[in-house]
């Protein structure tokens, strides 16, 4: 452990000395090296935990259920069989790192930061909250419209050995072994500079993973409630989905900005409306924080990261009869095509995208965010969440 712990620390410092030679933004690399750093040095094998008399009951239980769960991933889900989410780490706060998404007024694509190890990616984590907060003001001062959402825990794609984080201990037995599956998959799979392939492929395996976990438990009232969840949380996925469309159309139309900027908050409002409408239907206030908030263009877009694909990944894994191995050469085979040709088939509209309105933003996101993110573009350790 402290071997591996300092090549790390010899690797981290590495990556922000090259990012400084290359101007690609110090501060904010070592902010994120640091990080990384306290995670690793916070580690103890879970098994360790498990022994220690010191260990509260609760927590006890919950990490034997999460040794269960990774071994459940190697010999049912074929994830790989490493180090990560073999240790334990308390990091005494609710979230390991703050992502910022943001994205020009008019545009429904989120602006993109690049990374030395995952690449270009839609969104930019801080460590800490209220740096995070400050970066978030600073590109709404340029006019974006941005959203900062905090995250359990993160994939550093097999890089070093991921801990399973305090943070993650928020939520139940199920939903911590469904992230466990989710960010194993991120190191199964990852194509570099497609966040929405990454993670649309990554939430597949984490609800096919979830559904036989439960299904090898005998949860069947589990099991049922899972399923009624996906339901309802596609439902209001397909909203933000159809405004994000809409607003796609007004972008793509012409109109003054004025007008636009009008058009803009007439659609999100009636959004907004719907949203508030299935909450009630569903008797839950999922996305009150959002709706408090304002919801803009940054938040359609974190939404697209994570679901845009998915329906043609779950359509993959049914022509595939369910098998995993070979949805996964599937997959992989699809991860060597050029990037419009494997988005046109797993991120149609007929699989439940915003299709080609969306995509017609590209050419006005990269000129708008090109001339006002390029003092901003910074290298960091790409961690994927």
């Amino acid at each position: 452990m402290l071997t591996e712990s300092v090549h790390a620390l010899r690797a981290l410092l590495i990556m922000v000395i090259v990012a400084g030679l290359q101007g690609c933004g110090t501060l904010y690399l070592a902010q994120a090296a640091s990080g990384q750093w306290h995670l690793l040095r916070e580690r103890r094998p879970i098994g360790s935990v498990i022994a220690d008399p010191g260990t509260p009951e609760t927590l006890r239980k919950r990490l034997i259920n999460v040794e269960e769960a990774r071994d459940f991933a190697v010999s049912e889900l074929h994830l790989p069989d490493n180090r990560s989410y073999r240790t334990y780490a308390d990091i005494e706060r609710p979230y390991v790192v703050w992502n910022v998404v943001a994205a020009p007024e008019f545009s429904v694509q989120p602006a993109r930061w690049c990374f030395p190890i995952a690449g270009c990616v839609a969104y930019r984590g801080y460590f800490s909250e209220r740096r995070a907060r400050e970066f978030a003001a600073h590109l709404a001062s340029k006019g974006y419209d941005v959203t900062i959402g905090g995250v359990p825990a993160y994939s550093t794609l097999g890089k070093f050995a991921d801990p399973v984080l305090s943070s993650m201990m928020r939520y139940g037995d199920s939903e911590l072994a469904a992230i466990i599956f989710h960010e194993l998959a991120h190191q199964l799979l990852y194509v570099q500079d497609d966040s929405e392939f990454n993670e649309a492929f990554a939430t597949t395996v984490e609800d096919a993973g979830l559904e036989r976990w439960l299904k090898l438990r005998n949860e069947p009232n589990r099991l049922q409630q899972f399923r009624k969840e996906d339901v309802e949380e596609r439902a209001f996925v397909d909203l933000f989905v159809q405004g994000r469309a809409q607003l796609a159309r007004l972008y793509a139309s012409g109109m003054g900005r004025e007008e636009m900027r009008e058009q803009k908050a007439r659609l999100l409002g009636a959004l907004a409306d719907q949203v508030r409408a299935l909450q009630r239907r569903q008797g839950n206030e999922d996305y009150e924080a959002w709706l408090r908030e304002g919801l803009n263009n940054a938040q359609l877009a974190s939404i697209a990261t994570y679901y845009e694909c998915v329906p043609g990944f779950e359509k993959l894994l049914m022509q595939n009869d369910g098998d995993l191995l070979r949805f996964y050469a599937a997959a992989r085979a699809l991860a060597h095509e050029p990037r419009a040709d494997r988005h046109a088939k797993l991120c149609t509209p007929d699989s439940g995208s915003s299709g080609p309105e969306v995509s017609s933003q590209r050419n006005e996101y990269d000129r708008v965010a090109a001339s006002h993110l390029e003092d901003q573009h910074a290298g960091g350790l790409g961690a994927i969440p």
